[in-house]
């Protein structure tokens, strides 16, 4: 029976927590892009979405509020599963700085859902209820449910892989 060939990502690696000499220049370059991207959700200007959100219909309103508040929790398994899947696993740094910035993105997406229900839900009971949408929101629970029996550590990362991406 033909051997399976280690993964590089994963082999242990113990210079993983210096991050030069740069030894994966592609993953570098994602990286270097990645961050690039950077931006904050102080840098959103909310000023005039008030007033539109306030000309919405019931319908779109009450549409726009289960995405936000199904992002604003699925951001948050998609960090855990990034802390708890990829930064365990990976050895190279140069992936690992990517995960990790990957994770600081996660944090800022988060932030923005947030904000966004915060700054258009003015019922506290429905923003509590929204904010908390894995335990309040059948569907968002369902789907925060089947993701998280993913996140256990069972799987080996290239069934993490396949599962997340496929």
């Amino acid at each position: 029976m033909p051997s399976i060939p280690e993964e590089p990502l994963l082999a242990p690696n113990p210079d993983r927590f210096c991050m030069f000499p740069i030894q994966y220049s592609e993953i570098w370059e994602m990286y270097k892009k990645a961050e690039a991207s950077f931006w904050t959700a102080e840098e959103v200007d909310l000023s005039q979405d008030l007033r539109q959100w306030e000309s919405l219909t019931n319908d779109e309103s009450h549409f726009i509020k289960h995405v936000l508040a199904f992002f604003a929790a699925s951001d948050g398994i998609v960090l855990e599963n990034l802390a708890v899947t990829f930064m365990k696993e990976v050895q190279v740094a140069e992936a690992r700085a990517f995960y990790g910035f990957q994770i600081a993105i996660e944090n800022i997406h988060s932030e923005m859902y947030s904000l966004l229900l915060e700054t258009y839900i003015k019922d506290s009971h429905e923003k509590n209820r929204l904010f908390h949408a894995v335990e309040t929101i059948p569907c968002v629970a369902k789907k925060a449910e089947w993701a998280l029996k993913w996140i256990d550590g069972s799987e080996s990362f290239s069934e993490s892989i396949h599962r997340i991406c496929g």
